[in-house]
């Protein structure tokens, strides 16, 4: 049992955070957000990952994008 415990600290800390961005800008929990993407690839087959990390990497450039669009006087 302590081990899924330490596997779930693991990707929850490691993860992209895709659950609980979009949990915050919908006001759900990312648990419940979570459980849905897990659901729906198994009756998927799938097909919620591929989702899910183009939503992680669109994401990522977003964050990349705003950091080298930053001004010189900021600091």
């Amino acid at each position: 049992m302590e081990y899924i415990k330490q596997i779930s600290r693991f990707f929850e800390s490691h993860a992209f955070g895709v659950c609980s961005a979009l949990g915050e800008k919908l006001g759900i929990a990312s648990s419940s957000i979570r459980l849905f993407f897990i659901y729906a690839s198994f009756l998927t087959l799938g097909s919620p990952v591929i989702i899910y990390l183009g939503l992680a990497f669109i994401m990522n450039m977003r964050k990349h994008l705003r950091r080298s669009n930053s001004s010189i006087w900021d600091f």
